[in-house]
């Protein structure tokens, strides 16, 4: 199997360093979340089902991280180094304080509840640079108790939230995406990607497997709605953006690469179906890849515009 496919000479110089896909562990039941710490060296991700988060580092190989965690899924690093979590179990966004090697030494709960109403299960979370918090909150974790608790909605509906940890103010900021998932923002942040996969559980053909744009106006706010891109076969789950823009999104059978014009202009095929993606290493140009029950990565000639 080739490495990566380049379907634009626009992604090219991005490509060209690439090396073989490496499988670097595997043993999960569904990989999610990929988070990379600096400071260690080390990936973090979800294996939700197990209820557990596993680390992965290049001396030290597979170790599990923690376990009961309350089906945590995505991650993102704060400011200050702090980790989120997206708490399927309890609901919340829920920070985590990590000491110089990495280990926890402390949880809180940042945000549980819009107006009174517990959310439904937190997805996927980004931090704007402006410390601002932007997540999702699908049905994934209380339609069933394999990746949650399950459980009725009390919001009766999914929204994208943006959170203010300097105010405690919590915002829908759209409701146009039927059950939103992975998000990032463009590099300059005028822009959000978030991906749409109410086609996820639905057995009648129905719903939709594809990214969504939006304006950011005002640095706080969402406008101007358009599809990016429709991704098949599978669906767009996670997803994150590089230093030129290109968009990379997880299918079925490889992590897509989109221009911010909307053409596909690469391809990395992947033996398992992948689920989220992050950019990590010493200098920010591996690829690492959440695909069902592995790992993987891949050196690229690019580096994430975040982690």
């Amino acid at each position: 199997m080739s490495s990566i496919e380049v379907l634009d000479p626009r992604f090219a110089a991005a490509a060209r360093p690439a090396g073989a896909l490496q499988r670097l562990c595997t043993g999960a039941v569904w990989s999610e979340g990929p988070v990379w710490l600096r400071e260690t060296g080390q990936v973090l991700w979800s294996d939700i089902p197990n209820d557990r988060m596993l680390a992965w580092h290049p001396a030290r190989g597979l170790s599990v991280w923690r376990e009961g965690v309350e089906f945590t899924n995505g991650h993102a690093r704060e400011g200050d180094g702090a980790l989120l979590h997206c708490s399927h179990g309890l609901r919340a966004i829920v920070r985590t304080r990590l000491d110089a090697q990495g280990r926890p030494v402390g949880d809180e709960s940042v945000v549980g509840h819009y107006q009174g109403r517990r959310l439904n299960s937190p997805n996927d979370v980004i931090v704007k640079r402006d410390g601002s918090i932007w997540f999702t909150d699908p049905p994934y974790g209380i339609v069933s108790d394999r990746e949650g608790h399950q459980a009725e909605s009390e919001l009766g509906d999914c929204y994208v939230f943006r959170f203010d940890p300097a105010t405690g103010a919590l915002r829908i900021v759209s409701d146009f995406v039927e059950e939103p998932n992975g998000l990032a923002f463009s590099p300059d942040e005028s822009v959000l990607y978030v991906s749409d996969t109410s086609a996820a559980l639905r057995r009648d053909g129905g719903g939709h497997h594809h990214i969504v744009a939006f304006d950011v106006v005002g640095g706080q706010d969402l406008a101007h709605p358009r599809i990016f891109a429709v991704i098949e076969p599978g669906l767009a789950d996670g997803l994150r953006v590089d230093v030129n823009g290109f968009v990379y999104t997880s299918s079925a059978d490889s992590v897509q690469v989109y221009h911010p014009d909307g053409t596909r202009i690469g391809r990395i095929p992947v033996p398992e179906k992948v689920g989220n993606l992050c950019f990590g290493g010493e200098q920010g140009d591996e690829l690492f890849i959440c695909a069902s029950s592995s790992l993987y990565r891949i050196v690229l000639g690019t580096r994430g515009a975040t982690p």
